[in-house]
């Protein structure tokens, strides 16, 4: 008696590849290591004068000018610094980083000359007005 053939391999075939589901890209959790801190710098390193010119980040001889940015990682051995902060520190001492297409800087808490943490009731009223 000649063998067969079962109709089910195929049928099974067929289900696995119309039942697959495509799942949707998931994000890497970065999670940094030891006193890290992510940045994100401040511009381009362009700078205005009082009077409105322009002075391009090429112009200047070195980077000696300390600048502000806003904490966005924070590694876990971070003592003085929290995600949303923002910190005082040099520029050069950083290393550039793209995250996500947005490029931030990568510093040590070493780095870091202050810290500048926003009061509770801040975010309700404009610096520099007194009533």
């Amino acid at each position: 008696m000649p063998p067969t053939k079962d109709p089910k391999p195929a049928t099974r075939a067929k289900a696995r590849i119309t039942t697959r589901v495509k799942r949707a890209e998931a994000r890497p959790t970065i999670e940094l290591t030891g006193d890290r801190l992510v940045v994100r710098a401040p511009g381009n390193g362009e700078r205005k004068t009082s009077a409105g010119l322009l002075i391009p980040a090429t112009a200047m001889p070195a980077p000696k000018r300390l600048a502000w940015g806003a904490v966005t990682l924070v590694g876990p051995d971070v003592r003085v610094a929290k995600r949303g902060d923002r910190v005082l520190f040099l520029p050069a001492a950083g290393l550039e980083v793209e995250l996500e297409g947005e490029d931030l800087v990568l510093l040590r808490e070493r780095d870091v000359q202050a810290v500048s943490t926003e009061p509770a009731g801040a975010k309700d009223r404009s610096p520099g007005q007194y009533l």
